[in-house]
């Protein structure tokens, strides 16, 4: 099959032009520059070391300044630890095994830490991540291989389109009483399918609480364990905390990214903390340790008999350490066999402590997001699988613009879509926005099946305030400019605050500063952004609000919603260039992350362009929503 082939070939461009970016990031770069870059942590401390798997030791370190730079690393990731004094000779490789805050658990592979450490000027580096590369590399050729066998194949075959989906009948089940006629559906399409079922889920029509009560019903059923999977940890720490909500027992593999309490407490780590077998664990530990630290004290005697007296202690150390996996490996089992869901991340699905297990059923939720070699790591281990997502939201991000038009960036998602129409639910009752916001999306997007549950179609900031508007700013000389590779329209920024100020002064006449609405200031320029950003600073009217008011890019609101959007469109040039607006998919996010109001600023002659906007204009001036900013100037 050569399906596999061209994935892995694709893959293959994928990771050396992703090489070629970090390499470009990292090489003859400064500490302080890569810290910026959030490939490091520099200066760090070691807080801790102890004895860890495989004659490996763990270490733990804290980055004691510039702890305010956003970073990269997260658990899984390959890291090394080094001295600034060489970075070059004195450094040595692990993998993050914990990070929060700033605190860091790194396993390094070597069994002692060398005597550079001593000396100070210590900092981590992220390293290139060849490890995610080489489970999804595995996986394919994995797929490859099962998809010739017939029984073991079979769902492979389904997924690449050779074999239909089958579904079972089955007595009408009864009905959680919370959830809608679409989610109901779904949920029975989930029990019923053999192999496949598809849950398209547009943006605020509950598509975690539909997986969370089909996982649910899966388990009430008889499933012993349901793997559960997802490309980002925010969307696999949602599900899991769901989950855990209604009383499962949640096993998460990993690192959460919201480091809350409820959610640590659903981790391997904490589990096994609070196990009766760990005691026993923490005295061998220590001892180990002694052990070791005895043997260092012969390092720089070279004689026969301290020779061999090291060599005793560091075998004594070994076998200590020997019975120390013995019995983790026990603890893991055990916890790992109780749970009633896993979840992780979709490469966190090929954990050590997870590895060999095989699942009836595995769930990847965000699929529209996920790079489909990535998905062949939870399916490989599964008979059935459910596909959620929204595929006409944002797509996985990928590197290669090779690679992406290669086909890499159409997901498994949107392939099993138009294959299996019969395995497609759409969720059609959305909790989140007007009428009017919705009503375009819908149009353009979802055949105009959505519909506003009666709690949210008709809502207001207050009444008689209009819940979409479109101000254009054609013939008002706000020309877009080039600011490095990215456009700004400083004009546009000035006359989007201004705009936004007037609206506040009007709400701060319905509303306490505690009951504020909430509001996003969106653009899909970054150099925008930060224009915005300085505006919005320098606004006493808006400082007011602070708590309440965001600016940032349409991929950092994904998956969040707001009472109010801002939309600074930015493009506004003579040869009607639009550049990444041409992306659809990212405005029908930026779009509907509104509850009560949207407001999008932009010039009509050079959006105009696109047939897209022209019904998003067309559709503004039919539910007079069509401003002309030479009005409000």
């Amino acid at each position: 099959m050569d399906y596999f082939k061209q994935l892995l070939n694709l893959l293959n461009i994928e990771r050396n032009d992703d090489r070629k970016a970090y390499q470009q990031l990292t090489q003859n770069t400064s500490a302080a520059d890569r810290r910026a870059n959030g490939l490091s942590w520099y200066p760090v401390a070691i807080r801790g070391t102890e004895p860890s798997r495989g004659d490996y030791i763990t270490v733990e370190l804290e980055r004691t300044t510039h702890k305010d730079i956003a970073h990269q690393f997260r658990f899984g990731a390959s890291a090394a630890l080094l001295s600034n004094h060489n970075s070059a000779k004195d450094r040595v490789e692990g993998t993050v095994t914990y990070q929060s805050g700033d605190r860091m658990k790194i396993t390094l592979f070597t069994e002692e830490l060398p005597d550079w450490c001593q000396d100070g000027k210590l900092g981590v580096d992220l390293l290139f991540d060849d490890n995610s590369y080489e489970e999804m590399q595995n996986a394919l050729k994995l797929a490859d291989a099962l998809s010739k066998k017939a029984e073991e194949g079979r769902l492979i075959q389904i997924l690449t389109g050779d074999k239909a989906p089958a579904f079972s009948i089955i007595n009408q089940p009864a009905r959680p009483n919370n959830l809608n006629a679409s989610q109901h559906a779904a949920v029975e399409k989930i029990i019923t399918a053999q192999d496949l079922a598809i849950v398209h889920g547009p943006p605020g029509t509950g598509k975690t609480t539909t997986l969370v009560q089909a996982i649910k019903a899966l388990i009430e059923q008889g499933e012993k364990q349901v793997l559960v999977t997802a490309p980002s940890n925010t969307a696999v720490d949602l599900l899991s905390e769901k989950l855990s909500g209604e009383g499962l027992n949640v096993l998460r593999i990993g690192n959460p990214a919201r480091v809350s309490d409820r959610l640590m407490a659903l981790t391997l780590d904490s589990k096994m903390t609070s196990h009766e077998q760990t005691k026993e664990i923490k005295k061998l530990k220590k001892q180990a340790a002694e052990y070791k630290n005895m043997a260092h004290k012969y390092k720089r005697n070279f004689g026969k008999a301290e020779r061999d007296q090291r060599k005793a202690l560091f075998d004594e150390a070994h076998k200590i350490m020997k019975d120390v996996s013995k019995t983790e490996q026990y603890i893991v089992d055990d916890l790992v066999s109780k749970a009633q869901v896993i979840a992780a991340t979709l490469v966190g699905a090929n954990h050590y402590t997870i590895r060999n297990l095989k699942f009836k059923t595995a769930i990847i939720d965000e699929a529209g997001q996920a790079l489909e070699p990535a998905c062949w790591i939870p399916l490989l281990k599964a008979e059935k699988v459910i596909l959620a997502g929204d595929h006409c939201q944002l797509p996985p991000t990928i590197k290669s613009a090779e690679a992406a038009k290669g086909g890499l960036s159409t997901t498994l998602l949107e392939k099993c879509i138009s294959m299996h129409p019969e395995a497609v639910i759409l969720l059609e009752e959305q909790h989140r926005m007007n009428e009017a916001i919705m009503q375009f999306s819908s149009q353009e997007f979802y055949q105009n099946r959505l519909k506003a549950n009666s709690m949210v179609a008709y809502q207001l900031l207050f009444t008689g305030d209009m819940p979409l508007t479109f101000v254009d700013t054609a013939g008002c000389g706000f020309d877009e400019k080039l600011e490095g590779t990215s456009t700004t329209n400083p004009e546009e920024a000035t006359f989007l605050i201004k705009h936004l100020e007037q609206l506040v002064t009007e709400l701060n006449e319905h509303y306490t500063t505690e009951n504020f609405p909430t509001i996003a200031i969106i653009s899909p320029y970054k150099q925008q952004i930060r224009v915005l950003n300085e505006l919005f600073i320098n606004s006493p009217v808006l400082q007011q609000h602070t708590g309440k008011i965001a600016v940032n890019t349409i991929d950092s609101f994904q998956g969040q919603e707001r009472d109010v959007v801002y939309i600074s469109m930015t493009r506004s040039n003579t040869e009607g260039d639009i550049g990444f607006l041409a992306d659809i998919r990212q405005m029908n996010v930026a779009m509907t992350r509104a509850r009560k109001k949207l407001v999008v600023i932009g010039d009509s002659s050079t959006l105009a362009q696109l047939p897209f906007y022209t019904d998003f204009i067309a559709f503004a001036e039919q539910i007079n929503g069509y401003q002309s900013a030479w009005e409000l100037m």
